[in-house]
């Protein structure tokens, strides 16, 4: 079988492209480099010369987008501008790449025919619902240009799979994290940033008190997810959208903790750093849960790491990489 992985060079794409061809799929990886780093290919580059082939092109570009699907059975579609500060301080950028990136992937895939595509929600989609656990069927008003996009790409794919009886599968991430996942980036996420100043000796800032929580999710749970999404063989499966998580909620005060318990095995004045609290964040979800019993009954999902088991796994190779 043959896979298009667009944003495949980025922290989830490229792990997804390392599974995919450590279990013998071709692989082409389209990305056009802004947030994707190629670092994360030149090893697969080099151990894959015949099954991966990289692309290097824009979503926002059509013929790219058709150039990429060419003779591909499956589609997963990771390429987005993530962050909801980037989606506040640029929102025009955020849609054109989200919303309009999105529509060509989709007409593409349609026009050749493509077998299923899967593509990256986000648990942004709730929006301003207080219910915990999230479920699916229950969403609020997006809080952010960025969730408004993502949102949007539901409504899309929905109608794809009616109107053009597209196999569409999304998968709303919740934070997710794990090796690759890049620390220096101006909107770098919450934890890669905490491991990267903990490790510098510096102050981690928390916006807020810190007791807004997040089902942190690693990268592990998320590849299991693509998976089962693109080989289901469930007709109730197909043409739905799944929460992508552990189904655990940490706040924020905890995670440090967490950062500063396991940091300290490699260097133990990480203990001492002191932690930094400043203003709320605009657009920041103050919880996120996820119900996974939707992906546990149409998808046999069966995550295999804790939060805290995952964050183990990541705090290893930040070690060695950072």
């Amino acid at each position: 079988m043959k896979v298009l992985v667009t944003g495949g060079a980025g922290f989830i794409g490229s792990n997804l492209c390392e599974h995919l061809l450590a279990h013998d799929y071709e692989v082409v990886c389209l990305d056009n480099f802004i947030t994707g780093k190629i670092e994360n290919l030149l090893p697969l580059l080099n151990q894959y010369p015949v099954t991966f082939k990289l692309i290097v092109g824009d979503i926002r570009n059509i013929s790219d987008c058709q150039k990429a699907v060419e003779g591909v059975d499956y589609v997963l579609h990771e390429a987005a501008l993530g962050s909801v500060p980037r989606s506040v301080k640029d929102p025009v950028t955020t849609n054109d790449v989200n919303i309009g990136g999105f529509l060509n992937m989709l007409i593409a895939a349609r026009d050749a025919g493509v077998k299923r595509l899967i593509y990256a929600a986000s648990s942004s989609t709730y929006g301003d619902s207080k219910s915990l656990p999230k479920v699916e069927e229950v969403i609020g008003k997006p809080l952010s240009p960025y969730a408004i996009t993502k949102y949007v790409n539901e409504l899309y794919a929905d109608v794809f799979a009616r109107t053009y009886h597209m196999d569409c599968i999304g998968l709303r991430y919740f934070n997710v994290f794990g090796r690759r996942q890049d620390p220096f980036g101006v909107y770098a996420a919450v934890i890669p940033l905490f491991v990267k100043k903990l490790m510098a000796h510096e102050s981690p800032v928390i916006n807020g008190d810190g007791e807004y929580s997040r089902d942190f999710t690693y990268i592990d749970n998320v590849v299991q997810m693509n998976m089962l999404a693109m080989t289901s063989t469930n007709p109730e499966a197909v043409n739905q959208v799944y929460n992508t998580a552990f189904g655990e909620r940490t706040t924020l005060n905890q995670l440090v903790g967490y950062l500063k318990e396991f940091l300290s095995e490699f260097d133990t004045e990480i203990a001492k750093v002191e932690v930094v609290h400043g203003p709320n964040r605009v657009g920041d979800i103050p919880h996120s849960l996820a119900c996974i019993d939707k992906a546990k009954r149409l998808l046999h999902y069966n995550p295999q790491y804790s939060m805290r088991d995952g964050l183990k796994e990541a705090i290893k190779w930040y070690w060695e990489n950072i």
